[in-house]
């Protein structure tokens, strides 16, 4: 394309602005594909809202971007490595061995050059009219601004910073202006970089020598233990918004000053012109955090092959986002999901295919921009990992050991790129308390979070009417049936559910003691592969099968006693209850709880389970029938005359308390689980302990809550957005005590309700919303997936993912019913039998397909 050095549109470029600190430039990556800064022809930066966009001639995101918004110009970045220049001249000795520890900073700018072009597309909407005009305010403010991705990363791991009484009651001793940037040095050496000003007095002192190879004297802190003069602010860091690196050293620690804008102005600093020119500690510490392989706490796949292809794409590590990856794979494993959101399965996919249905959401999404839309992530994680157009060997590789005896490592091997997600995580993360961090989360916990954030985004644009939700291969009834002892009458309750959690019995095994459970047999061929290889003091358990698991938990091997206070009138008796399947999904998610309190902490416990032969499982055995000829029903609690606050037993709410756990998350725990017995809530705490609302008291929810507050007009309205009626918004947070999320999960459940207290929907048999899932048999399963986890806790160590490919996906397998993949971030690899095998008895999670 030639470029030209006219534009009759120039005038119109003066109105351009660069990006404020507080929005997200997107020029690293497509936001509706993967297409980044290194491809042939770049990403193109919108100079309006800052999106990014490719120029693939197939899927048309940058022109669509243009008139769907009516934005004219945008900036062309690319990035293009630069050769690696050696310090040392030919013949010259290496250097002497390191013998101390440094850490040094490794800049993009040293690594790569970018190549930048102002396009306008009033003069072309096909592709943009390269002009050669005087950008560089516009192309200064793009390439210098945090990026979107890593614009995410410094807000998931940004410190919580506070005020402290030094910022709060700081003294102001002396004003005047200091010297003009490029000017200002420290008052005791010649430094110009890394200045901290002095808030009390004024004095410019050199900071403290930082990782990176920022230089520092300690000038500073010097000034502070001559003057005691405690606050002080790095220069360079200052924004037009009022933000600043401040610290304090009498508390030795980051801190927040409420006044810093009148603070800076008796310098002479006008904080409205500042330009932030260095970085702040938060941002040098994730460069740090990213530089951890965080893939070295994978399985091994040196002796591995690595595979490539449609369906066969990794997912860079993020910082601590395994335990969403081994997820997001699983679920594009199936072909719902691969159907939903690419049309169709990986098979036989070319490079130009496009999804029908993501082409014309493209054109019609209501988002002003495509990072925003929840919809447009989940078509571009589709294209990424079904397409195979990012499933190829890293360019930047070492080549592997010419000595055909060098046993392969991985860092001979030609490992994936992996996709970066940080979009998608971050907006599925957003406003949670764990999801929205860079901390290890559980996967399971993830899993459901997941599935909820898409049901709520489907039901509010589809304004309740979803004909392919694919969430709902997961959901199924489970029924529980509750008999009084003393009158035998009965209740049943069918509660939908997507994931069954079943607890794993836990018998040590002392040294030297032979395992003699479920797979005894198995345990003399080796532990291949497998994650915490036995050694001293590692803990051995014995072995269970999975169908002990589920007769622990289901069927009348399952029953259980417990304390009841019966609406019959009986009083305070023993009834028995007993689990079963209601209906059954087409997609089975099992989530083994190997975890006990050990020194009151959650930890996890190594043990086997052993699943059936082939890995088929035949559920049929645990198939309920409801309400019997013969059994006489219990009255309905709910239709009693008024709302009764929930009672915690005494007995077990004392056994909790004495083990340490807060009176209020005690109580919440044995309501939670209707009072089952301090085992059971001890593990329903275990699970929720990270909870928001964890020591929140359950309130009571009486019919018609006459007494209950009016639901605040904000949390209304978010629900009404979602197609529901303002009635039955406020009457599902009355339910649900305000809790939104819990308001959903309520009104998905009670779609016949029209809102009103009274309203003979929700008292109908006949408007009863069905289960989800099916009753027909058999309910024959077969395993597609598990997801594995080594390390001491669900909330630390690393995730991965083993699937079951079919032929014909990214490799040709000699099984009639495909291979195992092993998806570690990155790395997409054929699994050897033999550590599916051993990995298989210590997954988390395990994924059934119906057959």
């Amino acid at each position: 394309m030639s470029m030209s050095a006219t534009c009759p549109h120039a005038h119109d470029i003066s109105g351009l602005r660069e990006p404020e600190l507080s929005q997200s430039v997107h020029r690293e990556e497509c936001t509706q594909c993967f297409d980044n800064q290194d491809g042939p022809m770049g990403i193109d930066v919108c100079l309006m809202c800052f999106n990014g966009s490719c120029l693939d001639s197939d899927r048309h995101h940058t022109r669509n971007h243009i008139l769907r918004s009516g934005h004219s110009f945008t900036l062309n970045v690319k990035r293009i490595p630069k050769k690696k220049v050696s310090n040392r001249a030919d013949g010259e000795e290496p250097p002497t061995k390191m013998k101390k520890l440094a850490i040094n900073e490794e800049r993009e700018e040293d690594k790569y050059e970018h190549i930048t072009v102002f396009k306008c597309w009033k003069c072309d909407l096909q592709g943009g009219k390269e002009v050669a005009i005087d950008t560089k305010r516009l192309t200064d403010g793009v390439m210098l601004s945090l990026s979107s991705a890593r614009q995410s990363e410094v807000k998931a791991w940004e410190e919580e910073i506070t005020a402290c009484e030094h910022t709060l009651c700081l003294e102001q001793l002396q004003s005047g202006t200091i010297p003009q940037e490029g000017l200002a040095h420290c008052a005791s050496c010649e430094l110009t970089s890394n200045l901290w000003l002095c808030l009390t007095c004024g004095a410019l002192g050199c900071g403290r020598a930082q990782f990176g190879g920022i230089g520092g004297n300690g000038h500073a802190l010097a000034h502070f233990n001559t003057t005691q003069h405690p606050v002080c602010v790095k220069l360079g860091t200052i924004t037009p918004e009022g933000g600043a690196d401040v610290y304090c050293y009498a508390c030795n620690d980051a801190r927040i000053d409420p006044e810093l804008v009148p603070h800076l102005s008796t310098f002479g600093i006008n904080v409205a012109a500042q330009k932030k020119t260095e970085k702040s500690m938060t941002e040098l510490q994730i460069e740090q955090n990213l530089l951890f392989d965080f893939s070295l706490t994978a399985e091994d796949g040196s002796a591995l092959q690595p595979i490539f292809g449609a369906g066969a794409t990794g997912l860079s590590n993020l910082g601590n986002s395994c335990y969403m990856a081994s997820v997001i794979q699983t679920l594009f494993s199936l072909p719902l999901f691969q159907i939903r959101y690419y049309g169709k399965g990986p098979s036989g996919t070319s490079s130009a295919y496009v999804s029908p249905t993501a082409a014309a959401h493209w054109e019609n999404c209501t988002q002003a921009l495509p990072a925003d839309c929840l919809e447009c992530q989940m078509y571009k994680l589709a294209d990424g990992l079904l397409s195979g157009r990012y499933s190829r060997p890293h360019s930047d590789h070492e080549q592997a050991p010419s000595d055909a005896l060098a046993h392969p490592t991985p860092e001979h091997t030609p490992w994936q790129a992996g996709l970066k997600p940080a979009g998608f995580k971050a907006l599925v993360g957003k406003g949670h308390a764990e999801f929205s961090t860079m901390r290890q989360q559980d996967a399971e916990e993830f899993f459901s979070h997941l599935l909820t954030v898409l049901r709520r985004f489907n039901h509010q644009n589809t304004r309740g009417v979803s004909e392919s939700e694919p969430t709902e291969i997961f959901a199924f009834g489970l029924e529980q049936r509750l008999q009084c002892q003393s009158c035998h009458r009965v209740r049943y309750r069918v509660d939908t559910m997507d994931v069954l959690s079943l607890g794993v019995p836990a018998h040590e095994l002392a040294d030297g003691e032979a395992d003699t459970g479920a797979g005894a047999g198995e345990q003399e061929q080796g532990t291949v592969g497998a994650p915490d290889e036995s050694g001293p003091g590692k803990k051995r358990y014995r072995s269970v099968s999975l169908e002990q698991c589920l007769n622990l938990f289901l069927g009348p091997s399952g029953q259980e006693a417990l304390e009841y206070q019966c609406e019959g009138g009986c009083g305070k008796v023993n009834a028995v209850r007993q689990m079963q399947f209601a209906t059954f999904p087409d997609i089975l998610v099992l989530h083994a709880k190997k975890f006990q309190l050990v020194n009151w902490v959650p930890t996890k416990l190594d043990i086997p389970v052993i699943l059936p032969e082939n890995d088929e499982l035949n559920l049929d055995n645990y198939l309920g029938h409801g309400l019997q000829s013969g059994e006489v029903e219990l009255p309905d609690s709910s239709n009693t005359s008024g709302p009764s606050q929930p009672e915690a037993d005494p007995e077990a709410l004392s056994q909790l308390e004495a083990m340490g756990f807060p009176t209020v998350s005690c109580q919440n725990a044995l309501i939670a689980t209707g009072n089952a017995g301090a085992e059971v809530a001890m593990e329903w705490l275990i699970m929720h302990m990270d909870d928001p609302d964890i020591n929140i008291p359950i309130q009571a929810a009486g019919p018609g809550h006459g007494n209950a507050p009016e639901p605040p007009a904000e949390q209304v309205a978010m629900l009404s957005d979602m197609g529901f009626t303002n009635a039955q918004a406020k009457k599902a947070l009355r339910e649900t005590d305000g809790n939104v999320e819990r308001a959903v999960e309520w009104l998905f459940n009670h779609p016949g309700d029209t809102g009103e207290d009274n309203s003979p929907a929700t008292s109908s048999s006949e408007t009863k919303k069905a289960p989800p899932g099916s009753s027909r048999l058999p309910a024959r399963y077969r395993l597609k997936a598990f997801i594995s986890h080594k390390g001491p806790s669900v909330h630390s160590g690393h995730y991965v993912a083993h699937i079951r490919m079919p032929i014909g996906d990214a490799m040709d397998v000699d099984d009639g019913i495909g291979d195992w993949v092993l998806f570690n971030d990155e790395k997409v690899v054929r699994a050897d039998e033999a550590s599916v095998r051993d990995l298989k008895k210590l997954a988390y999670m395990y994924i059934f397909e119906r057959e």
